[in-house]
């Protein structure tokens, strides 16, 4: 943090227990990430709060931080090193220590009120409605014991082709501070589907956080997928159609011959079992192939005088089905 806790809290150096943790829980509420996404400024601020509050939120080092034996960001200083040999301006055995600046109920008492301090709850009553809730993003259940605060988690999109899900990928992710990340799309992935990325977010005192990879799949040209199973459109010509035939159908694991029945009309489904897409362990789901009955792209007179006929001497009427 590099900086004076008391100043990012905005409090003063004799304030009680309880004015340094009601100044930290009005700051993090204003600037914690859940409440600003996106918002760097808000982020840096709560990182800070969060940071001086790890200080002079916890009895002995905020003792020890008085006494000039560590720095804001809680390191050993040399005069702290001094201390534990016992030399000259430890702070041990004076009013720093045990004296009636912080061992008791003197206007500088850090002692009083700070018992049982956990910022997971402080965090939990804020975001979760309750105490307890703890785990507030960035910090563990347990208050200040399990460590300093983890760095914030960084989100990201990754577009991907249909094909992937098929056999997993990996694919480069470019993030606008300039990192890249190489990300294991793994196989059966879906849409909407957030990849964790542990240890690849924003650095922090406790080490970084996460990234948050949101999956997005690209349109694909033949195949759509709806819940488990795969669906297309299956042109067939009018003497497929009308006759019945064999057909190829374009699959995820290449063409296959398909039968459509004598009398197929446009709209009728043909099952293709186990070609779709992964549900696991060793399962696929279906690919249903939607006929089309479809005419010739360029006119064909005998196909005319044949309609022609048809119409003149078995005229029809098709009707929708309710």
């Amino acid at each position: 943090m590099a900086g004076d806790p008391y100043k990012e809290l905005g409090v003063s150096r004799t304030a009680s227990a309880e004015d340094i943790r009601k100044a930290f829980r009005k700051l993090a509420k204003a600037h914690h990430p859940d409440a600003n996404p996106g918002n760097k400024a808000s982020e840096e601020r709560f990182k800070r709060v969060s940071g001086a509050f790890d200080i002079i939120g916890d009895p002995d080092k905020r003792r020890r931080f008085d006494a000039g034996e560590i720095d804001a960001d809680g390191r050993e200083t040399p005069q702290g090193f001094a201390g534990f040999r016992g030399g000259p301006g430890s702070g041990f055995g004076g009013a720093g220590f045990g004296g009636a600046g912080f061992g008791g109920a003197g206007p500088g008492g850090a002692s009083a009120g700070f018992e049982g301090v956990d910022l997971g709850d402080i965090l939990g009553e804020m975001f979760s409605g309750g105490r307890g809730a703890g785990g507030a993003r960035g910090f563990r259940p347990g208050g200040f014991n399990t460590g300093p605060a983890k760095g914030a988690d960084v989100r990201g999109k990754l577009e991907i082709d249909l094909e992937d899900v098929f056999s997993g990928a990996k694919h480069r992710l470019a993030f606008t501070d300039g990192r890249t990340l190489d990300v294991t799309v793994p196989k059966g992935v879906g849409e909407g589907q957030v990849l964790r990325l542990r240890g690849q977010g924003s650095p922090g005192r406790g080490g970084p956080g996460d990234a948050l990879i949101e999956i997005a799949i690209r349109p694909h040209p033949i195949w759509r997928r709806e819940g488990d199973h795969l669906y297309m459109d299956l042109p067939v010509s009018v003497p497929d159609a009308v006759l019945g035939g064999k057909v190829e159908a374009q699959t995820p694991d290449g063409p296959v011959t398909v039968s459509v029945p004598k009398g197929a009309n446009s709209g009728a489904t043909l099952r293709l079992r186990g070609r779709g897409l992964p549900l696991g362990k060793d399962r696929r789901g279906d690919l249903l192939a939607r006929l089309v009955v479809t005419l010739p792209e360029t006119p064909d007179p005998e196909l005319e005088r044949f309609a022609q006929t048809w119409r003149a001497e078995r005229p029809y009427t098709p009707r929708v089905k309710r």
